[in-house]
């Protein structure tokens, strides 16, 4: 029988990658995103034999991310694995950024794997087993230049899972886990410097130092710090084989040393959950 799982924003990226390897793997994947006629990466992968079927899922709507979880639920029985992956870059500060724009970061980045949470959550207790994973960055630990609302967004979910963790782990069975990789060689870049060209590109202000400082030194550290999306896949994979899921984890030699003066104290965070646990649950 093979484990079932549902993967979120896999027409591009990290989300295609790591549905490729699940099904390379053996997994049955429902590979999900908002517009499937964007889903002929996906088809091509279907061609090739592998077990991926192709649902339309939402991550800005409940209603939607209901539907295609409770589509699963219904073919399969169950849900083994719920990868929160659909996301948004964002590189703009606060003086530049308009309401709507911090708004829809939150929505996509952070309210989105909420939705999804809550639909696949209830499954997972009933069948006292299951396992969440949260596509987080090295965003969500780490404040960064011109980052601020996109940092914001994951520092949020970081919050969020780690105390899921606490409680719905030891009384339920269901674990979670927050991937935080560097930077991701996909259209996820190229999304993001597209978004900023439409609206006419970056203001010439204040923050133009700034902003040609950050850009240039994000250039000069290219090579150790992006990863394709197969590799991070790979490297998931790995976890996921094991018994027992870290609460976080890196995905590159660049990214533990980014963070290493926040995790080396406890780098998978276990400690700290398990901490909590005892100190206001008694378990």
């Amino acid at each position: 029988m093979k484990n079932i799982a549902v993967i979120t924003g896999t027409s591009t990226g990290l989300g295609l990658g790591v549905s490729k390897v699940l099904a390379e793997a053996g997994w049955k994947v429902y590979a999900t995103m908002r517009n499937l006629k964007k889903g002929t990466p996906v088809k091509e992968l279907q061609q090739k034999g592998l077990d991926i079927e192709l649902l339309q899922l939402d991550v800005q709507s409940q209603a939607s991310v209901d539907q295609a979880v409770q589509t699963v639920i219904d073919r399969e029985g169950r849900i083994d694995l719920f990868i929160n992956n659909a996301g948004v870059g964002y590189v703009q500060n606060t003086e530049q950024s308009s309401e709507h724009d911090y708004q829809r970061i939150f929505d996509i980045n952070t309210y989105g794997q909420i939705r999804c949470t809550k639909a696949v959550l209830p499954h997972m207790r009933e069948q006292r087993a299951g396992r969440i994973v949260s596509i987080s960055s090295v965003g969500g630990l780490v404040g960064q230049p011109m980052n601020e609302i996109y940092c914001a967004s994951k520092f949020a979910l970081e919050g969020y899972y780690e105390s899921l963790a606490t409680y719905v782990t030891p009384y339920f069975g269901v674990e979670f886990m927050i991937v935080e990789p560097g930077g991701i060689s996909s259209e996820f870049a190229k999304s993001v410097l597209s978004d900023i060209e439409n609206k006419g590109g970056f203001p010439k202000d204040a923050y133009e130092p700034v902003l040609n400082d950050y850009m240039s030194q994000r250039d000069h550290h290219d090579s150790g710090v992006f990863q394709t999306p197969e590799e991070i896949a790979e490297i998931m994979l790995m976890e996921l084989e094991k018994d027992t899921l870290p609460l976080r984890m890196r995905t590159s030699e660049w990214s533990e040393e980014f963070t290493k003066l926040k995790t080396s104290a406890d780098p998978t965070g276990l400690k700290q959950t398990a901490m909590v646990t005892s100190s206001l649950l008694g378990k």
